[in-house]
């Protein structure tokens, strides 16, 4: 069950020629590539492309009507390899993942199909995750391309510019016989526009009529010679081809003026950020016209030297705004201009930061420093500079507005698992934990602080295996089930059976890939009618040979520090495995939220739980909030007027997991916390009780009432 439905919003892919397309930069994407005659996808679901997998899986059926093979990858590593198929076949292929980190997982794939080169068009759509945004390290594909030599693209962020990179892309593979990667930023997915539709294709070249005529070609091998020679076809052959295709289809693009001795050279992705900048300085209107003559850049590898040395040789200053370090544009052109003898001054990371996103604000103030250094008269000629946040302003901000750290949702199922965490190591004392890629990496936050490495999806067990030594402590380690499925079944735990770890590995078993947005995958417990599910994880881990595994729901907090305790005191030795289940709570929520709802509406019985704290009783110790984080359990000031103290207190966002209760009761004894039944559309039995109830409740307050005022008169 994917975090967005895109049922009805997939119908759109199937206008024709002509037709007006609106919709989203994934939706748009999707459609390019139906109307390229695309004849396999794949990938794996991870920010900011996760969306456009989804789209890809509602879109199932109009695939399969246009003959085209869509797959689920199990990682990033088996997408990237499924274009081999375009290596011996004119079929054209793509693929997607998320940027930096599954392209490293992707690297030996993508590295042999470069070498091997292709026949067929080889697209890799990268959601280019680089910014303040960013879940991940602070790096850029560009070096990728270029150690690979694959061809990078990074369009003008609206979608006919997307639209027409992705058909572009393709005959450029095919122009260059080189596989290229489309790079998204995430707004670039998510921005909103329209663009004039073509007719879908189905495959010029089918995988059938590849499979019942199979071709085998040495020289395509990845294995001496003929690496040698790829080496070689990549420098003579197949650069020189893309420059010329890139050129003759003029994918770069010169907008703005055509004269004036002050120029920007830009990477395409940020083109309308720019416009933005100069919009605020004056120097742009609304719609993106200026006088200042721009260099766009929607392919940033390879780089076309006399498209740059044609655009430089007349202008004194170029600023060139590239985001992100090494300053690989930079430098290029600053080769390709002395090596041509043009005088123009580069300027870029002398007026831009080196790291970091480059935001309307920071392009702002590049802009500014720009034109005070290489063109001091052309500020003085514009209009006055439109409103924008100044530096003052934007610091009163951040000092009225408090930070907002990431955390789990409200009724997470992981929020126990740490709590009891932290309830063990009270005991214990301080454990390593080693964690892993997923929503269990926010339990290095506060409230629970606990972690204190991550290397990778999957890798959370690895990233401990160096302290598989003699010790009176263990590690533990953290595993999500996406990840388990992804690298860590291999990596994690049969590394670990193999070299007899004896330390702990937590598995998160929630039922989804829930980090990237609730997609199912094996162990998922949902019926899903194109893919293979219900596979269980302990199933898996026996056969690799775990013999110590113990399955716990997640949610039984008891029982969850009791199973931790047991594993980290054992002495039991070998490998340990907690299967820490409970099904992610926001896709629980998502299924089960609009059923009551509808059964609510046609008067149907529904009984909902629900968790409060009495503010009389509760001591304002606040450990609930400390060992639980939940969103819906905030404070409020105290109805005693002679305690300072703030008191717990749960709103309504509360999806009545418990959790905060027990928690109370684990951490310390409490009896404030106090579960409520709401009962809608209640029946005459449920009216009766409730009437004789308050009867009695009064009756109880009305005798306390009089005894306490007994008790005062007697004291005056």
């Amino acid at each position: 069950m994917a975090e967005r439905s895109f049922h009805k919003e997939v119908q759109d892919l199937k206008i024709g020629d002509g037709e007006e397309f609106r919709g989203e930069g994934i939706l748009a994407v999707t459609k390019a590539l139906l109307q390229s005659g695309v004849a396999y996808v794949g990938g794996y679901q991870g920010a900011p492309i996760s969306h456009l997998m989804d789209v890809l899986a509602d879109a199932e059926d109009i695939l399969n009507d246009l003959g085209i093979h869509f797959e689920a990858s199990a990682s990033e590593a088996a997408a990237g390899a499924m274009l081999a198929a375009s290596v011996n076949y004119p079929l054209r292929g793509a693929v997607t993942w998320k940027s930096t980190v599954g392209t490293n997982v992707a690297s030996d794939a993508l590295a042999s199909v470069a070498s091997s080169g292709v026949m067929g068009g080889a697209l890799i759509i990268i959601g280019e995750d680089y910014g303040e945004g960013s879940s991940i390290m602070q790096e850029r594909s560009h070096a990728f391309a270029m150690k690979s030599q694959i061809w990078l693209l990074d369009p003008r962020p609206n979608l006919p510019s997307i639209v027409d990179m992705v058909e572009k892309g393709f005959e450029l593979s095919e122009a260059s016989n080189t596989p290229v990667m489309l790079e998204l930023r995430i707004r670039a997915c998510h921005v909103h526009g329209q663009f004039t539709a073509k007719q879908n294709k189905k495959p010029a070249f089918t995988l059938r009529e590849a499979m019942e005529n199979p071709v085998r070609d040495y020289d395509r091998v990845v294995l001496p010679p003929s690496n040698f020679k790829h080496e070689i076809e990549k420098v003579e052959h197949r650069w020189p081809a893309a420059v010329k295709y890139i050129k003759d289809n003029k994918l770069n693009e010169f907008l703005g003026g055509y004269k004036g001795k002050t120029g920007i050279i830009v990477q395409g992705g940020l083109y309308n950020t720019l416009m933005r900048a100069l919009y605020i300085l004056g120097l742009a209107d609304i719609y993106g016209e200026t006088d200042i003559p721009i260099y766009c850049m929607n392919v940033t590898y390879p780089m076309v030297d006399d498209e740059i040395a044609g655009f430089c040789l007349d202008k004194k200053s170029i600023l060139i705004v590239e985001e992100g370090q090494p300053e690989y544009i930079e430098h290029y052109i600053n080769t390709v201009l002395r090596r041509q003898d043009i005088k123009a001054r580069i300027y870029g990371k002398d007026v831009l930061p080196m790291a970091g996103e480059y935001t309307g604000q920071v392009l702002t103030e590049g802009l500014r420093k720009f034109f005070g250094l290489g063109a001091q008269k052309l500020l003085a000629k514009t209009a006055k500079p439109r409103d924008a946040i100044s530096v003052k302003n934007q610091q009163a901000l951040e000092k009225t507005v408090p930070g907002r750290p990431v955390g789990f949702c409200t009724g997470c199922p992981e929020r126990p698992i740490f709590t009891a965490m932290k309830l063990v190591q009270r005991k214990l004392g301080n454990i390593h934990v080693s964690c892993d890629i997923g929503c269990h990496l926010f339990s290095i936050l506060p409230p629970f602080n606990i972690g204190n490495t991550t290397m990778g999806y999957g890798l959370g067990w690895s990233g401990a295996s160096a302290f598989n030594t003699q010790s009176d402590k263990r590690t533990i380690s953290i595993m999500g089930d996406g990840g388990f499925w992804h690298n860590g079944l291999t990596s994690g735990v049969g590394n670990a059976v193999f070299n007899k770890n004896d330390n702990i590995l937590v598995i998160v078993d929630n039922g989804y890939s829930a980090a990237t947005g609730g997609q199912d995958i094996l162990s998922s417990r949902a019926l899903n009618k194109t893919k293979t599910t219900n596979n269980p994880i302990s199933k898996a881990i026996a056969g690799l040979g775990i013999k110590w595994q113990r399955s716990v729901n997640t949610y039984d907090l008891g029982a969850m520090t009791k199973t931790l305790t047991e594993a980290l005191t054992t002495s039991d030795k070998g490998p340990k495995v907690i299967l820490a289940q409970s099904e992610c709570m926001l896709n629980r929520q998502r299924r089960e939220k609009p059923i009551r709802n509808k059964m609510i509406k046609d008067g149907k019985r529904i009984v909902r739980s629900r968790f409060g704290v009495d503010p009389d009783t509760c001591t304002g110790d606040h450990a609930c909030i400390r060992l639980s984080g939940c969103p819906s359990l905030t404070i409020k000031d105290n109805p005693d007027p002679l305690r300072e103290d703030p008191v717990a207190h749960v709103n309504n966002d509360c999806v009545g997991c418990g959790v905060c209760g027990e928690v109370s009761h684990a951490a310390v004894l409490c009896p404030s916390f106090y579960r409520a039944d709401l009962i809608y559309n209640p029946n005459p039995w449920d009216k009766f009780r409730a009437s004789l109830r308050n009867i009695i409740i009064n009756s109880l307050q009305a005798r306390g009432d009089k005894r306490r005022a007994k008790h005062s008169f007697g004291e005056i």
